[in-house]
């Protein structure tokens, strides 16, 4: 072969990596997911970006109303977002989601139909559900007496310092709300500076106020109750035998996290893509084993161990939740409720 048909063989070869990339460097596309801390098994990102040759940029955010002003403000291009029930619908009335295209996503089939038209999304125009769970108290058996069943004990003086708060305004006011009596999507004035009071009055007991690190700080004794969310506690009691979870009897949050696709995506057909991967039964049930929360996909549900799906902590029975509700979107009286939260926490 002379040295120019080499030379022009070489040139063909770049220009087609160039063209084609696939197996010649980064993959054709990338899309850029958000979503919870630790809330993913990370080899189905790899397991994707190795199928469809697009690359995964994954970013985390610790509560609704961080990733909610980082996508409002325009500070990611985000292609899919996990965000909470009353996110989404406060995101669905601001203009802030892409309807879904459910041709492009035929794994919805497996979202059993418990988990659709919910009051956040109840037309599924904008969101699929990834995850569902409870709010409660994971508690120390060796550090306290007895099984707790009411949200006083996390006001009980006896346990000062001994107390883990989420640092979560809807979760820790709505908890409040739920042990007054009232709803925990109130927005009385009146009820919800009850509930600033009475948390401004437990401070002095908590040891933290906390989100991922919950899990190390039970794991090791470092407290002996915290407000968590149940798939927390799942994983905390599967490392620990001395730990236990409750949801106490004034009822709880009954939470959904979904799959939701924001406006400012400028990829919305590889996110679809990305979705539909997510509800496919072995990807799933990989993220539903390893996060340890309740999977709403009927066939992943399925493979998990009978320890797993029996376990009220992860998949509460329908008489564990008379008393919880799902959250609302406030409103403007989210503005009253970031007041009190800043208050609170200046205390």
């Amino acid at each position: 072969m002379s040295k120019k048909l080499i030379h022009l063989v070489l040139v063909v070869a770049i220009l087609a990596c160039a063209l084609f990339i696939t197996g010649c460097g980064k993959p054709k596309k990338e899309i850029n997911v958000y979503n919870w801390g630790d809330y993913i098994d990370e080899s189905v990102l790899k397991n994707f970006e190795k199928k469809f040759h697009i690359k995964v940029n994954y970013d985390t955010f610790t509560t609704n109303e961080d990733m909610y002003v980082k996508l409002k403000v325009g500070g990611g291009h985000y292609d899919v977002a996990i965000p909470s029930d009353y996110m989404i619908k406060r995101m669905i009335d601001e203009g802030m989601l892409d309807k879904l295209d459910f041709h492009n996503i035929p794994n919805y089939k497996y979202i059993g139909t418990n988990y659709r038209n919910l009051g956040y999304d109840p037309k599924n125009e904008y969101s699929i559900p990834y995850m569902w769970g409870t709010v409660g108290i994971l508690y120390n058996k060796k550090m306290v007496n007895g099984k707790p069943d009411s949200w006083r004990i996390l006001w009980d003086k006896k346990y000062a310092k001994q107390i883990l708060m989420l640092d979560s305004q809807r979760d820790s006011v709505g908890i409040a709300l739920k042990m007054l009596g009232y709803s925990l999507n109130s927005k009385n004035p009146a009820e919800l500076e009850a509930a600033k009071k009475a948390l401004i009055e437990q401070k002095p007991l908590v040891l933290a106020y906390v989100v991922d690190e919950v899990k190390d700080k039970m794991i090791a004794g470092e407290a002996a109750l915290a407000l968590v969310w149940s798939g927390d506690a799942f994983y905390c009691i599967r490392e620990n035998k001395d730990l236990d979870y409750v949801i106490p009897k004034e009822g709880s949050n009954y939470w959904f996290d979904a799959m939701v696709i924001p406006k400012v995506s400028p990829h919305k057909k590889e996110a679809e893509m990305f979705i539909n991967y997510m509800c496919q039964t072995d990807v799933a049930y990989k993220n539903a084993d390893y996060i340890g929360y309740a999977s709403p996909h009927t066939e992943a549900v399925k493979r998990l161990p009978a320890g797993i799906t029996h376990n009220r902590s992860a998949y509460p029975l329908p008489q564990d939740l008379t008393k919880s509700e799902i959250f609302v979107n406030l409103g403007t009286t989210i503005k009253l409720m970031d007041k009190i939260w800043t208050e609170i926490k200046s205390e």
